[in-house]
């Protein structure tokens, strides 16, 4: 089975890295952002950039749809089965690609929501087979999500 890890830069990747050990028995590849520090990439692995993608840059939409179109090649170049995410918004379009197509989407909210639920995580909660949230606080905001922890 075939999986794709996939997240922004900074804490959602650190959040990801700590999912490895759920799925190093499977094919699995990385999807993170490439930013001018990222020069990290496990031994052994398969990881894939998307450009950058901030809200506040004069060039988000060109950025935005930059990564739609890499999306959709690196999800017809990969096709995975399973996509497991802790967001954020560069992240969005694949997963939604991958759910078109069919595959198996988990989603796992930031630890640095405790009290409120994120924009990539109101989003998601619609798209996702698996919605996993970090704090018990959060079951008001999502309702159906699974409690099983933090990945800290």
């Amino acid at each position: 089975m075939k999986v794709c890890l996939i997240s922004s830069t900074g804490g959602h990747f650190d959040e990801l890295i700590r999912v490895i050990p759920a799925v190093e028995e499977h094919d699995y590849f990385l999807i993170t952002e490439q930013t001018k520090s990222r020069k990290m990439q496990p031994p052994h692995r398969k990881i894939h950039f998307l450009m950058q993608q901030e809200r506040k840059n004069a060039l988000f939409f060109l950025i935005f749809l930059m990564n739609i179109v890499k999306s959709f090649y690196l999800y017809v170049l990969e096709r995975p089965k399973v996509i497991i995410t802790t967001g954020a918004g560069a992240t969005y379009p694949f997963c939604l690609i991958g759910k078109v197509f069919g595959a198996k989407l988990i989603y796992i909210e930031s630890y640095a929501k405790i009290y409120s639920s994120s924009a990539t995580g109101r989003l998601m909660y619609k798209i996702s087979d698996e919605f996993f949230i970090q704090w018990e606080t959060l079951q008001e905001s999502y309702p159906n999500a699974k409690y099983k922890g933090a990945l800290f």
